[in-house]
This record gives structure tokens, sequence and C-alpha cells, in this order.
């Protein structure tokens, strides 16, 4: 009798439970979506992408392109939102460097995320270069360039001395891809920050200029080295469609910058007397670094259209695609500034359409990241946001 008794009180529990369940009132989305996205947060900082920081370059480039073009609202509004990106990566990386730093070392010995890190170089100096010329706020470009040079020395030193000591290492053809050109990039944006600020360094305005000069040099040295290795990978190497990811196109986004400061050095060789007599010599390597990067576009367009028209690579949002938007928005700043410096008018139209190309990207691409951030996106696709890396 007790067990029947026992069996029918179970029985009218579940029965109590079920009716409770179904009478019951949804919570609020917030309610709900509260312990997800705590979730979310402490995935995001712990897996957060080191190269995440060509957010703020890509979109502090198109801001600058379009104070050149004359497009006030444009640029003003990306660098007040700019701001806030850039911030808003650094706060998750210091949480990270809190709590998961065994997980940023691991990132900072890997031959195929550690070079991610220079993105927080050239994203510092893009941020200093919009507060200079945007803004017209030299005291804050000149402060964010020691910043840049800081993190530029320890990357550049760092990361190529642990990659060159460590036992364990990635063939060739594993370890080395587009992404390792943020190197060149974040060296020419010292360059090119350095150039927008030189008068805040006063009476030492021309030994400034020189370490430009060496910095634009260096850079050009670095891309000759390392687009060498990329270009034998791309040719002797089997080239799946999956391993075309969006960070080739710094192959032209380097040669971009690389221009930009050049017309920077030109721009203040009247300050120099060393800049003054080497402007031919400025001038030739500026138009072969434009010449370079024109070269590549038609090339990584066709590349894109047989990765993913031919060989059906789905197209969804990476972090990644942030290299690509950087490359297209400097191209669009550094061929204005080469028109200008070199008399070249007929290049504008040409700087004027690849700012609405880059700003199509930039659009399409930030439209991915909300989705991915929404509260009712799926966990495997907001895996996406953060788990990308050079491969």
């Amino acid at each position: 009798m007790r067990e029947g008794w026992r069996r029918n009180l179970a029985q009218r529990t579940v029965t109590t439970r079920m009716k409770a369940m179904r009478d019951a009132k949804p919570l609020p989305l917030s309610t709900g979506c509260l312990p997800a996205l705590r979730r979310r947060i402490r995935e995001g900082v712990r897996e957060l992408l080191p190269a995440y920081f060509a957010m703020p370059m890509a979109t502090g480039v198109i801001s600058i392109a379009a104070h050149f073009l004359d497009l006030p609202l444009l640029a003003h509004a990306l660098f007040w939102l700019n701001l806030v990106l850039y911030a808003a990566l650094w706060l998750m990386t210091f949480a990270r460097v809190r709590f998961y730093l065994q997980d940023l070392l691991a990132d900072w010995s890997d031959h195929q995320r550690g070079v991610g890190f220079f993105t927080t170089v050239a994203a510092t100096n893009i941020l200093g270069s919009q507060f200079a010329i945007v803004r017209g706020d030299q005291a804050v470009g000149f402060g964010l360039w020691w910043v840049g040079l800081v993190l530029w020395s320890l990357c550049m030193y760092g990361i190529f001395t642990t990659l060159t000591v460590k036992e364990n290492k990635p063939s060739l053809a594993e370890g080395i891809n587009g992404g390792w050109l943020t190197a060149v990039v974040a060296t020419q944006s010292l360059c090119v920050l350095g150039c927008a600020i030189s008068p805040a360094f006063g009476a030492h305005r021309a030994p400034a200029l020189f370490i430009m000069l060496i910095l634009w040099l260096c850079g050009g040295m670095l891309y000759i080295w390392l687009i060498s290795l990329i270009f034998y990978r791309y040719s002797f190497f089997r080239f799946p469609a999956s391993d075309l990811n969006p960070p080739y196109w710094i192959n032209m986004g380097a040669m971009a910058i690389s221009t930009l400061a050049g017309t920077a050095l030109i721009r203040n060789a009247e300050a120099s007397e060393l800049l003054r007599s080497l402007r031919p010599f400025l001038q030739g390597f500026t138009l072969w670094y434009w010449a370079t990067a024109t070269w590549w576009i038609p090339m990584l367009f066709i590349l894109a259209v047989w990765r993913h028209g031919l060989k059906r690579f789905p197209v969804a949002y990476d972090p990644l695609f942030w290299g690509a938007v950087f490359p297209l928005g400097m191209y669009a700043s550094s061929t204005f500034q080469l028109a200008r410096v070199v008399e070249l008018p007929f290049l504008i139209p040409l700087a004027r359409g690849f700012l609405v190309v880059a700003l199509a990207a930039w659009t399409l691409t930030f439209l991915g990241l909300l989705r991915c951030l929404m509260p009712w996106e799926s966990p495997s696709d907001a895996g996406r946001l953060h788990k990308g890396d050079f491969s």
C-alpha cells in the first residue's frame, strides 16, 4: 500500500510540474540572455583573436580616407566609433592577460596567430593619425606615437625572437600567410603617424623625420623578405580554397600603407635637408610601392572569385575579414595622397571609387559582427566570432 501511495504521489508531482510548465509565462529576453551573455563574454575574452585589432585599423583608415576626400561627417562618425572599438578591444585584452594568460602566451608563440599582435601597433598608430589628421589634435597623436613605438618594439623583437627559438615549428606551407605582412603595416604606420605629428617634436623634428625615413625603409625591406616567402608558398605548395583567407589582402595593404608613408615623407621634405636631397628617391620608391599595391588588386579579386565562386567556399562572418577591409581603405587614402603629392589628379576618381568599395565592405563586415553578437545567435555561429586564425 505504501509503495502504491508513493507512486501516486510521484505521478501527481510530475503532473503538477508539467501543468506549471505549460501555464508559465516565458521569461523576459533579458533574464534568459544574461547567463548566455556572460558565458559569451568569457568565451570571447579567452578566445580573443589577436588580429581583432584589424577592426579599428579598418575603421580608422576609412575615416582618414573620408577626411581626405572631403566627407567630414563620415570621418568624424567613424572616429568616435573607433574610439569605442579600440577601447573595448584593449579592455578584453587586459581581461585576457588577467584571467587567461596561458592562452595569450600560446597565441604569442604560434606561427599563425602570433603575428596578429602586430595589429595592436597599427591600430594604435592609425587612431593617433585620426587624432592628428581628422581632429587636428597633435598632442594626443604624439602620445599615441610613443605608445605605438613601445608596442612595435615589443612585437617586432618579442614575436620574431619567440618564433625563432621555439623548437617545434610548422612547415613553410603551414606557417606563413599574408597575415605576416602586418609586421610591415605596423612599421609603416609608425612612419605615417610620426610624419603627421612631426611639428610636435619641435627642435628635434629633423632627427625625428630621419627616424621616420629609417622606419619606411625597414618596412620596405620587411615586405621584400616576407612577400618572397608568401609568393613561394602561393606557387609551389598545394593551395586549397580554405587557405586563401582574407589576410592575404594585406599583400596589397602593406604596399598601400608604404605608399601613404612615402607621401607623408615627401610632404615633410622641406623640414629636413636629408629628405629634400632624397626627394627624387622618395618619389620613385613611393610610385613603386603604389604600382605593386595596384598589381595585387586584380590578382586578389580573381582568387576571391575562384575561392567563393568556383570552389563554393561559404561566405560567412569571420573576424579575419577586417584584414581585407583595411587594405581597401588604405588604398583609397594612399592613392589620394599620391595624386596630390606627385600631382597626378587623374588618380583622384580611383581613390573615391575605392573609398566606396571599402565603405561597403566595412558595412557588410560590421553587420556580420553585430549578427554574431545578437543574443539569439546559435552558439556554433557565435563561436566563429573568436576562433578564427591566420591559417
